[in-house]
């Protein structure tokens, strides 16, 4: 174990990795293959997935601040390029846009169908990678697609349906700085370009879940300021654990890339902070390792930390 300087928290001592992309998967529903990079630890066996969903506009190759420091503490992650990212530019009046929210979901489900041949794409890893552990885990539009395989129930704006489209494969999701509840707080804006907010049921919710919110993340999408996006800890139940990033807005410091120029709150400590706790929290749900996720629950509990806040239910 190591203890990070400026958090003060425990981790494992991270292990070498290796990337590998793009390894391509026919998915003929969308339009477009579907391009993934898998990313794993040199060493290690029975090492769990994590399927990580990018936020809006993004890619394969974000978020590497997160990507590399979970792989390197044990887990094996897997990430595609959806049909909203930047690199395919879909035109506004592409038809498959109003079910951008749904494709996402299907191209999860790809992914979970191809974990034998994403882990035979990594050299050394055959063998060594448990499928029976799968976390789902995204950022911004990228937690409503983990939220919807652990459970979230999204009114399609297309047909005014909310189906059930939860996988069983999924023991449990993290989801960073993702969309609240619709509603009457939901701004014109976000009715325009985000129309699958409109209604999210989170009761339905059944797998276990880490959200971490930043308490200064002033989104576009509603009126009712940062307090919006805690309400997948809020209003889902079961077992459920919220951290609370201090001065952290939509970006968390910088967790989409390092360097990456639409962060708008720098910040080394709350990456690190981030980092930390959600690696805790995977080995934790995964039952890999209790005690780093006990040390940050102990350490993050009331207002003791100045990075931030941990609390569960």
């Amino acid at each position: 174990m190591v203890t990070h300087r400026t958090t003060g928290l425990t981790g494992p001592a991270p292990t070498p990795i290796v990337s590998v992309s793009p390894v391509v998967l026919p998915a003929p529903w969308r339009g477009e293959e579907l391009h993934v990079r898998a990313s794993a630890p040199i060493t290690g066996t029975r090492l769990p997935f994590v399927l990580f969903a990018h936020g809006f506009g993004s890619h394969l190759d974000g978020y590497a601040p997160l990507v590399d420091h979970w792989v390197s503490g044990g887990f094996v992650v897997i990430q595609a390029t959806h049909l909203d990212s930047s690199r395919f530019q879909l035109a506004a009046d592409d038809p498959r846009r109003p079910q951008l929210w749904r494709h996402r979901v299907r191209d999860t489900g790809r992914l979970l169908d191809a974990l034998d041949v994403l882990e035979a794409s990594v050299p050394g890893l055959a063998g060594r990678t448990d499928p029976r552990r799968v976390v789902a885990a995204g950022h911004s539009f990228g937690g409503q697609t983990a939220g919807v395989l652990g459970g979230l129930r999204v009114t399609d704006p297309t047909t005014g349906v909310a189906e059930d489209l939860s996988d069983s494969r999924v023991m449990a999701t993290v989801q960073l700085a993702t969309a609240g509840s619709g509603g009457a707080g939901l701004t014109p804006f976000a009715l325009a370009h985000a129309p699958w907010l409109r209604e999210q049921d989170f009761s339905r919710v059944t797998a276990p879940g880490l959200v971490v919110a930043g308490d200064a993340d002033e989104l576009p999408l509603s009126t009712r300021g940062p307090s919006w996006t805690t309400d997948p800890y809020t209003l889902a139940p079961g077992d459920r654990s919220l951290l609370t990033v201090y001065g952290g807005q939509h970006f968390l410091g910088g967790i989409s890339g390092y360097g990456a120029a639409e962060t708008t709150d720098e910040h080394p400590g709350r990456v690190s902070l981030v980092q930390q706790v959600t690696l805790a929290y995977l080995r934790h749900v995964t039952g890999i390792d209790q005690s780093d996720w006990e040390t940050a629950r102990t350490a993050l509990a009331g207002d003791s930390h100045p990075l931030g806040r941990l609390e569960s239910k």
